[in-house]
């Protein structure tokens, strides 16, 4: 019986059937983007608020204040008295009642120079001058809560996390398209709950859970695309990645015309229901059905492939073979078992963990830095497209392993460059971090390549989602190694980055060059790759 491999190359590799499906699929690399990095605007910072004196808003109720007059009241004096204070996280220790004046009401207490005034820790009672602008002013992440703005990403990646092991399970039993429909309709109902959540905890949980269907949605795409076309093609990969980055770019488009983080919540989660249009148009995986031993339908879609690439499969194609290799439910240990499919498991999953760490922790950083949030956050995303273009100028060339090596060890060279040169030259430290940037995110769109190509097709879904899984790990750490280090010395995260990073570059050069390769069938053909 003829190969798969040989089959599709008699119905096309790359046709038009593969065209279209490869652009209807590409959609989900841009939605993805927006659950991945949204809470840069989710959570942006108020410009003004401040923490409320206790009977200050029926005060304010009595005699008629604007919020720029009851600030004028109580935050002012207090910021002209006590120097030290901004009015966000403290407020006088007083009370205001009835008998107070609307005119003067701080002249009960003029016995008192402001600067004596006794100070109260703020906990609960903050006034928010757009109090549904970000997530921040809904649920009082400031002063001692801000902690927990960290916290939702962390949580998001959680979700990631688990949904890497669950879905990615799920995908290699029960099939790709399948597992791709139901996570788009779980990231378009828990993207709407978040919208309408009624308090943190709520927002929490159903945040967990679109990570979770977010990343089925996303590992299952890339895997169908990989799967239908021939290896000379499977540089698409990377292409999948270029509608990463382009949904980094209209992100803060949308985030600079929908005034409040409901409503950016609902743009970039409505998307997700049209997705499940897909259902009509995107087949099932031709080769995990192999591995199912589903040949029928295999060959089915295959049929369909050659007829709408113009092409005509041969009658001695009654069948299709894809490996001899017994269908098993995969497992952790059969990706350790052997020899080079361990030293692959245990680089890749280093090579995920480093690529999300560094990625995330550089995108944070923006925000830290400071500057012009959306032209910055923009930028950062044009930034990525070159890294797309020099991928496939180069892979095609001369292979995956090297330029996989060198954009890992350019971004650790380039962030440690940049945390020791001097503020007073800031174009320069710029683009030295610019670069960074461009090396970090070319290494995280090959690993995504490489990982697909070094494991075979019975355990690829599983095998993918297990090593990105570490990913998703970085992304936990991420937030709160950025800011509790940066705390420390605002370049020491830069630091931490580089050393990972240029270990990184070293390691992935062990691993085998896949350019031209079929991809593998079964353990066997992985160790013999390798």
């Amino acid at each position: 019986m003829p190969s798969f491999d040989e089959v599709l190359k008699e119905a096309g590799e790359f046709g038009r059937f593969q065209k279209r499906i490869f652009f209807l699929l590409c959609q989900t690399g841009i939605t993805f983007s927006f659950l991945f990095v949204s809470v840069v605007f989710l959570g942006r910072v108020p410009d003004n608020y401040w923490c409320r004196i206790p009977g200050a808003a029926e005060l304010s109720e009595r005699c008629g204040w604007t919020l720029e007059d009851e600030q004028n009241f109580t935050v002012v004096p207090l910021r002209l008295g006590n120097g030290s204070s901004s009015g966000e996280c403290e407020r006088l220790d007083i009370a205001w009642d009835t008998s107070v004046s609307c005119t003067s009401p701080l002249t009960r207490y003029g016995n008192h120079s402001m600067g004596n005034l006794l100070l109260a820790t703020c906990h609960d009672n903050w006034v928010f001058e757009q109090p549904h602008s970000s997530i921040i002013s809904e649920y009082n992440l400031v002063c001692g809560n801000a902690w927990m703005l960290d916290l939702s990403q962390a949580i998001l990646n959680l979700g990631f996390l688990t949904g890497a092991f669950t879905l990615g399970y799920a995908a290699d039993r029960y099939g790709r398209i399948l597992i791709y429909l139901l996570s788009c309709l779980g990231v378009g109902i828990c993207g709407i709950i978040v919208a309408f959540a009624p308090n943190f905890t709520v927002f929490l949980i159903f945040r967990f859970l679109q990570g979770l269907f977010g990343k089925g949605t996303w590992m299952t795409c890339y895997v169908i695309v990989t799967e239908i076309v021939g290896s000379d093609q499977r540089i698409v990969g990377i292409v999948i990645q270029i509608f990463f980055s382009l949904g980094t770019m209209i992100l803060p488009g949308i985030a600079y015309l929908v005034p409040t983080w409901q409503g950016i919540q609902l743009a970039i989660s409505l998307p997700n229901f049209l997705f499940l249009l897909y259902y009509w148009v995107v087949p099932e995986s031709p080769r995990w059905l192999l591995t199912r031993k589903k040949r029928e339908k295999a060959l089915k879609i295959m049929h369909n492939i050659a007829k709408h690439n113009g092409n005509y499969l041969s009658p001695h194609y009654s069948e299709i073979t894809i490996s001899n290799e017994e269908v098993s439910n995969p497992s952790f240990l059969d990706l350790v078992r052997t020899p080079w499919m361990r030293r692959n498991t245990l680089i890749l999953m280093y090579a995920w963990f480093t690529s999300a760490l560094t990625y995330q922790g550089l995108v944070m950083r923006l925000g830290i830095v400071g500057g012009n949030l959306y032209l910055d956050f923009f930028i950062s995303g044009a930034v990525e497209l070159p890294a797309a273009l020099l991928i496939l100028v180069t892979m095609d060339r001369i292979g995956r392993r090297l330029p996989f090596g060198i954009s890992n060890i350019v971004a650790g060279i380039a962030c440690l460059i940049t945390a020791f040169l001097p503020e007073d030259i800031p174009w320069f430290k710029t683009t030295v971090a610019t670069l960074g940037r461009l090396g970090i995110t070319m290494a995280f769109e090959i690993v995504y390549l490489v990982n697909t190509e070094l494991y075979p097709t019975t355990l690829r879904n599983f095998g993918v989602s297990l090593c990105s899984s570490l990913c998703d790990l970085g992304g936990i750490i991420a937030p709160f190694l950025l800011f509790r280090l940066a705390a420390i010395w605002l370049e020491l995260p830069l630091i931490i980055f580089s050393i990972l990073a240029v270990v990184c570059g070293v390691l992935v050069l062990l691993l085998p060059e896949t350019k031209g390769i079929p991809l593998p069938e079964t353990v066997e053909d992985v160790e013999e790759l390798s």
